[in-house]
């Protein structure tokens, strides 16, 4: 009985033991884990795989100390942010986090980074992160710990959030625009991205004036420091299968799924999808109110009177009526239709030989298929191929498809099925 006493006990003892060891051991990931695919994010000790936004090494006032990652609370609304190096697109994102008395902070997604947006949440949605219980002001739900900011609020009977200074865990579910914010085990939103209720939310609030907001599919993980120490550690991310689907861009009734930018004339005649010149006679674009990143798009077309205009893709939209990405050109004969054109950068990338100017049937529909995967780009007019280019900065870009109007007045081009499929 003794001996069997004993041996229990030591049993005991080591289970004990070894249940206190595993506890203690955080940034590491369990062979199950490993094998289901998940990958840390922050490795215990340094901040390697972090940098600040728009940057290319980390100057931001982060550092690792003691198994985690720490903001030191000396940033603001415009600086302060650190992202990875990686950009993720579909995923499962677990965290670990603390936060000062009266702290702010937040982790973003799918961020854009490009030198025009000076910070990231004009691009990447955010889970708030916030002490609700000892914020100095009042808070909006909108505001509080585990929301979607500015656009959905968590249930308030699951969101039990611990007090300022203790330990929080928090998941982010992105499945190919289904979302679930998770807070201590428990789900406490869900919605779904790029539908009419997401847009009706991003377009009468916050982000009303900020048109690149939410619409990326892919982007870099950022961090905030927002003038409050926070604490962070256990970060791991899985990346979940994207999903192909065929879109059909235009309805033949009106334009929903698409904005209109400018004053130059665009609406729906017959079925068919009119661009005309207005009286400003400037620059007009019509652009897909989504990105759409990797594509095979195909649509007819008719040049009435001039046809100058064409059709871009990974483009982002500036104020001013300003469209910057690139363009494949639909114009006049003797004008490169199905050539590659870079706006606001290096102009012409993909011109088309002379002699396949007589391909486009002028006053007729004429076929235009594009297919864009990663840096490669390849059109083709009426079954013919006429550019086939590979671009190292097109393959880092994303952003919306958009029609043009081309400036100087008289154009007027006609539009029908707008078919694509998302690779």
């Amino acid at each position: 009985m003794k001996f069997n006493f004993y041996l229990m006990s030591t049993i005991a003892m080591a289970a004990l033991t070894t249940a206190c060891t595993q506890e203690a051991k955080h940034n590491q990931l369990t062979q199950q884990e490993k094998a289901e695919g998940w990958e840390l994010l922050f490795d215990g000790a340094t901040l390697n795989g972090w940098r600040d936004y728009n940057g290319d090494s980390l100057t931001a006032p982060w550092f690792a100390e003691d198994g985690m990652i720490q903001a030191k609370g000396e940033g603001a609304d415009e600086h302060g942010y650190i992202v990875t190096e990686k950009v993720y697109e579909n995923f499962e994102l677990v965290w670990d986090w603390k936060i000062a008395e009266g702290g702010n902070s937040g982790v973003l997604y799918h961020v854009v980074e490009h030198p025009k947006f000076a910070v990231p949440y004009v691009t990447g949605p955010e889970y708030q992160l916030i002490d609700d219980l000892g914020f100095p002001e009042p808070l909006e739900d909108w505001q509080k710990t585990a929301a979607d900011y500015a656009m959905h609020t968590t249930d308030p009977a699951k969101t039990l959030i611990k007090p300022a200074g203790e330990w929080n865990t928090s998941k982010i579910v992105f499945d190919n625009g289904h979302v679930e914010h998770w807070l201590n085990g428990e789900k406490v939103l869900e919605f779904e991205a790029w539908t009419d209720d997401w847009f009706a939310r991003k377009n009468s609030g916050k982000w009303e004036n900020a048109p690149e907001y939410g619409l990326a599919h892919k982007g870099v993980i950022c961090l905030q420091d927002h003038g409050s120490p926070v604490w962070f550690r256990n970060m791991k991310i899985k990346e979940l299968p994207s999903k192909t689907k065929e879109v059909s861009l235009f309805n033949g009734t009106d334009l929903h799924g698409w904005e209109v930018y400018g004053t130059e004339k665009w609406y729906v005649q017959d079925g068919v999808l009119v661009c005309e010149s207005g009286p400003d006679k400037q620059y007009g674009y019509l652009a897909t109110r989504e990105y759409y990143d990797d594509f095979d798009l195909s649509l007819e077309f008719k040049q009435e009177a001039d046809g100058n205009s064409g059709v871009f893709f990974r483009s982002i939209i500036w104020p001013g009526t300003i469209v910057s990405g690139w363009q494949v050109e639909v114009a006049p004969k003797g004008h490169d239709t199905g050539g590659i054109y870079e706006s606001y950068g290096r102009g012409w990338l993909a011109q088309i030989p002379d002699e396949k100017e007589n391909i486009l049937k002028e006053g007729n529909w004429n076929t235009l298929r594009i297919v864009v995967k990663g840096d490669h780009v390849q059109t083709w007019l009426n079954g013919e191929e006429m550019a086939n280019l590979i671009d190292e900065k097109i393959g880092t870009a994303q952003g919306r498809i958009a029609l043009q109007i081309h400036d100087g007045g008289g154009i007027k081009v006609l539009w029908k099925n707008l078919y694509l499929k998302t690779l």
